[in-house]
């Protein structure tokens, strides 16, 4: 690879020291790179339609993506660039790193094997969702972690009636609903005690949170089923209020007699892998530290 792109979470790395590490080592090395930070654009907003970078800015021949931060600035720089199928690589700069594998220790290492093209990409499965309301598409956004359903304003559960490609599966009174990829099933879906998944895996995971009921439980499905999730009425017949949240980054607003149709997006999130530890060594170690 010899053409980068940086995205710098400049929380994570103040005063952006290891982005201008990484920067001066491929430029001494002869590669060509360009940092998001020092592109001068304006910065972004919560209202854009990105979080990290417009892809537009992204220059043309562009062969990898170098993200630091931590998972969640990966996520979404994975979002902000999806349409452009670009390989993504995370640095770890925050805490678990299920996805963003490289710490700040290995970065030259993971630079070296980059450099000679030593290195393998993983296709991650994402979802699409589509807000109805009053039976009307109102708007369609991509997660690669997960599509979350839950209540707004008062601490009370809602009404969720689930179906499964047009069929009824369950009813559940809950505070929401966590819809995930595989990538995901390591976050809010396992916080909420849902399975862990492979990433590499074809799947959908339904995970309720914190269920009125003893017995409901997290609900796996083929990754070519589609959910839908209507939003029931409330007590009283009074409408209830809630939102849809894509990646925790884009909140729709909805309410009583709204939907969410969630499917396979046939989009996907092409993550690096440099090292050679498997998915169940990294789990390991992870569960270990916790």
């Amino acid at each position: 690879m010899d053409k980068y792109y940086i995205i710098a979470n400049s929380e994570k790395d103040k005063e952006l020291k290891t982005t201008r590490r990484i920067y001066d080592y491929l430029k001494q090395n002869g590669k060509e790179c360009t940092v998001r930070e020092f592109q001068g654009m304006a910065k972004t907003s919560g209202n854009s339609e990105f979080r990290y970078t417009n892809d537009s800015w992204i220059p043309q021949g562009t062969e990898c993506i170098l993200v630091l931060g931590g998972d969640g600035t990966l996520i979404q720089a994975a979002r902000d660039t999806v349409n452009r199928n670009i390989p993504l690589l995370g640095i770890n700069l925050g805490t678990l790193g299920y996805l963003a594998e490289i710490e700040k220790s290995g970065v030259k290492d993971a630079l070296d094997r980059l450099m000679l093209d030593d290195y393998t990409v993983e296709p991650r499965m994402m979802l699409k969702g589509t807000v109805y309301k009053a039976d009307h598409m109102s708007v369609e956004n991509i997660a690669l972690n997960d599509i979350v359903v839950n209540r707004a304003g008062a601490l009370r559960v809602i009404d969720y009636e689930i179906y499964v490609n047009g069929e009824p599966l369950n009813r559940y009174y809950a505070d929401g609903m966590i819809v995930s990829t595989p990538t995901g099933s390591t976050g809010y879906s396992l916080s909420a005690g849902g399975p862990i998944v492979s990433p590499m895996a074809s799947m959908i995971v339904v995970t309720p949170i914190c269920p009125h009921t003893l017995t409901a439980r997290s609900i796996v499905l083929s990754g070519e089923d589609q959910v839908r999730i209507h939003i029931g009425p409330g007590r009283r017949v009074e409408r209830e209020e809630a939102y849809a949240t894509f990646d925790g980054e884009v909140s729709i607003p909805i309410g009583t007699g709204d939907y969410v149709e969630i499917e396979k997006s046939q989009k996907t999130a092409n993550i690096l892998k440099i090292s050679r530890i498997s998915f169940v060594e990294v789990l390991r170690d992870k569960m270990r530290g916790n």
